[in-house]
Parts: structure tokens; C-alpha cells; sequence
């Protein structure tokens, strides 16, 4: 399977990123890790580009990482379509006080925009 792992530099793209990491190297997945650059987040793009590469790197799994300009949600869907990916892969979504999920605003564009079958980590 060829996947894309979106990446925006928050705590919940970190868990995604391990999830998918592991996975690939229990299946064999073709992986594909887009960084996007939103700048209120807790880590930068070259933060999370590093971060990727010691991942990638202590599982022993191959992946090409691309980082991306522009609205995070726009790029994630642009660059999936470019591709011929079968499932991209998002971080994202806390529960409300009733106990639903509450999706931001990144996550719910790309959900409701991409291309391929989505996968959500929460």
C-alpha cells in the first residue's frame, strides 16, 4: 500500500507518525511523511523533518519526506492528489466534555477533501 503521513508538528502528528512508522515496518508499506508548516504549532517543520528522520531511522524503515508551503490542509490534499497514494494518514481530533469528537479545522478539510481513504489517529 502507498501512504501519505501528514504532519503538522502538534503532539497528535508525532503519535501518527510512530503508528505509521510502525506499521510500515510490520507490513512493508510504501511511505511517504509531508510536513506542513503551521506556525502556532509546538514543534517547527524543521523540527518535525528531524524528529521524522530519528523515527524512520531507529525502526529501519525507508521513506521519502517532503515539506510543504501554504495552508496545511490545501497542501495535504494537493500533494495527495499529485500522487497515487491509497490512504492518507492525519493526527487529530479531541474529545468534547460529552464525549464526541472534536475535529479542527485542518482535519476536517482534509476528511472532507481528499482524494483517497483517509485514516484518523486520535
Amino acid at each position: 500500500m502507498n501512504v501519505l503521513v501528514g504532519l503538522v508538528g502538534s503532539d497528535e502528528s508525532v503519535k501518527t507518525l510512530r503508528q505509521t512508522v510502525d506499521r510500515t515496518h510490520d507490513v512493508g508499506d510504501d511511505l511517504t511523511v509531508a510536513v506542513v508548516e503551521k506556525p502556532e504549532s509546538k514543534r517547527s517543520q524543521e523540527e518535525m523533518v528531524e524528529q521524522a528522520e530519528e523515527l524512520l531511522a531507529d525502526a529501519d524503515v525507508e521513506a521519502e519526506i517532503v515539506t510543504l508551503e501554504g495552508d496545511p490542509g490545501s497542501a495535504l490534499v494537493d500533494y495527495a492528489e499529485q500522487g497515487e497514494f491509497d490512504q492518507l494518514v492525519i493526527g487529530g481530533g479531541t474529545l468534547s466534555p460529552m464525549g464526541k469528537i472534536q475535529l479542527g479545522p485542518i482535519t476536517e478539510f482534509v476528511l472532507l477533501n481528499a482524494p483517497t481513504t483517509v485514516k484518523l489517529v486520535r
